[in-house]
């Protein structure tokens, strides 16, 4: 990778999400180095600063095969194994293989779509604000669910889950949206975690600890769902 590539990757265009919290800190920069004597203009850049860095939206590429689940967020795996999942997106009370990816604020917390499909339900619950890598934080906290009914009718499920210094979970779909493995759709500002509820037939292949890219990184393989003998 050139160092072009690289730099690129760490000052990637911001998201819109962040645009408030850039200009905000401009101005106090601006303000604090003109009027105010400049006491608050370091404040301000170091506030802009990072917040160019936390929002940065950098592209990204998808692996070329419709047979995979996508990590929906960059992190790393805090949890992986059976859960029900969130009951209000009325996908039955059977467990299925959750994992579960911790995004600190180091890392790039846009929301990409694991597979391609339709979103069929959306449900934002409000919550506490613990600490997201905790299991319990999967109940307990904010978040926002979504289900996605895949072109092979099965379906799997993506949930935005607020953490201990995130306040807002914003999310760009609406039920009925056509989605495409990789696509943006939310944003969770200043810490926060990602779980994917695989459907069944997928075989999961990430681990406790894996760094994921989103977008990018492969987290479960699509098998075939056998097809019950019609009854004589």
């Amino acid at each position: 990778m050139s160092l072009i590539s690289s730099v690129r990757l760490v000052v990637a265009k911001p998201h819109p999400a962040g645009r408030p919290f850039i200009l905000g800190g401009a101005a106090v920069a601006v303000v604090g180095g003109l009027l105010l004597g400049g006491w608050l203009f370091w404040p301000g850049l170091i506030f802009t600063l990072f917040c160019l860095y936390f929002f940065r939206d950098p592209e990204r590429v998808p692996p070329p095969r419709g047979n995979v689940v996508l990590a929906p967020a960059d992190g790393r795996v805090v949890l992986a194994g059976p859960a029900v999942p969130p009951v209000e997106l009325g996908l039955g009370e059977a467990p299925r293989y959750r994992i579960c990816i911790f995004l600190s604020v180091l890392d790039v917390h846009v929301n990409r779509m694991p597979v391609d499909g339709v979103v069929t339900r959306i449900s934002y619950r409000s919550g506490a604000f613990l600490n997201a890598s905790l299991d319990k934080a999967s109940v307990d906290n904010e978040r926002n669910a979504l289900a996605i009914r895949m072109t092979d009718g099965r379906d799997i499920a993506v949930v935005q889950i607020a953490g201990l210094i995130a306040r807002r979970i914003l999310c760009h779909v609406r039920e009925g949206d056509q989605v495409q493995a990789g696509d943006r759709f939310g944003i969770i500002r200043f810490g926060s975690r990602t779980d994917v509820y695989l459907p069944e037939g997928a075989r999961p292949l990430a681990s406790i600890g894996q760094l994921m890219i989103g977008g990018e990184t492969v987290v479960a393989e699509l098998l075939p769902v056998p097809i019950a003998a019609p009854s004589a």
